[in-house]
């Protein structure tokens, strides 16, 4: 397992809270303390999540200024699925700016990972994919490789 570690930058007033490694019952998040009207949660370098850790998130998630909004930039699988199927993990004043959508090249057994930014690829209206994404290996064209009414369940929240 990857040690769970949280840095805090400030990007224009926004404070931005990187977090890194594996969410479970190691992490700890009451040394996090975050005064701001806008709050980032860049989750590129999460690398897997347990239910101890959804249980930690949702109670520190809970702590910050009702009045703030919260974006989540850069999720993971492993955090879009928990946005999916836990209640309260995207907390209502909190938005999703970014995610990334696994694909695969059946030809090569290749694997990427397409990050999907809201207004591009993404909307509260729904989902326009790239049209084609190709295999860096291959030049052959790859296949969204999750069920789109599963893994963009939480756009129509």
């Amino acid at each position: 397992m990857s040690q769970f570690k949280v840095d805090q930058t400030s990007e224009s007033g926004t404070v931005v809270l990187s977090f890194t490694g594996s969410v479970d019952e190691d992490a700890v998040f009451s040394n996090i303390q975050v005064d701001g009207a806008e709050i980032v949660l860049d989750l590129d370098k999460v690398s897997s999540i347990n239910s101890c850790g959804i249980r930690e998130w949702i109670k520190w998630i809970r702590t910050l200024p009702s009045g703030s909004s919260i974006t989540y930039r850069n999720c993971p699988k492993v955090i879009v699925d928990q946005i999916n199927m836990v209640a309260g993990f995207l907390p209502e004043n909190a938005t999703v700016e970014s995610f990334y959508v696994p694909y695969y090249s059946e030809d090569s057994g290749n694997e990427k990972m397409i990050l999907f930014k809201r207004g591009k690829e993404f909307s509260d209206q729904g989902v326009d994919a790239p049209e084609e994404i190709k295999d860096e290996e291959t030049g052959e064209p790859m296949e969204m490789d999750v069920i789109e009414a599963k893994y963009f369940k939480f756009l129509n929240k």
